[in-house]
């Protein structure tokens, strides 16, 4: 008997057919996949997906993941802003659950650096320890934010609560 399939939450609009069942191939033989064919459409943005993955974004995430099925992830995100050109034309999040929720907001004009963005979220992995360090972070933080700069080429953090925004500066967390 086999164990049922974790619910994984994918949200999209402007998403073509293809696109959308390459990315339901790559999620649904582990997941659950919950399909919300109409997020609200943000006017700045042609195309949106939201994948939201019930685990925890670590390393125990990669191996039941998989390194393969991660890397033709990220190849489907930038093969999508490379069909879609320049400007805003694509934002894409991936959201992870845990404590706390992690979230990856990608949405760069420049296909150079939103390509760039995709290939560096594995690196966060390695700075989880000290951003997400139990000494460190405030307890209230329930959501922490990554958005790439492209200036810097670096993912930026910050954390929110319910009633505060938070920035990891010099490192340690501060009110921002």
């Amino acid at each position: 008997m086999s164990t049922p399939k974790l619910p994984l939450s994918l949200r999209f609009y402007g998403i073509s057919p293809w696109e959308l069942e390459v990315v339901y191939s790559l999620l649904h033989g582990l997941f659950d996949v919950q399909e919300d064919p109409n997020a609200d459409p943000d006017e700045d943005f042609t195309t949106m997906m939201d994948v939201t993955f019930p685990l925890e974004f670590n390393e125990i995430f990669f191996k039941q993941f998989g390194t393969l099925r991660w890397d033709k992830m990220k190849g489907i995100i930038k093969e999508m802003k490379r069909r879609r050109g320049g400007g805003k034309s694509l934002r894409f999040y991936i959201r992870f659950t845990g404590k706390p929720d992690i979230i990856f907001t990608i949405d760069l004009d420049d296909r150079r650096s939103f390509d760039t963005a995709v290939d560096k979220i594995d690196f966060v992995l390695e700075l989880l320890p000290y951003q997400l360090d139990p000494k460190k972070i405030p307890k209230e933080i329930t959501k922490v934010s990554y958005q790439f700069d492209d200036v810097t080429s670096k993912w930026n953090v910050s954390g929110d609560s319910e009633n505060q925004t938070f920035g990891f500066i010099e490192n340690e967390w501060k009110v921002t």
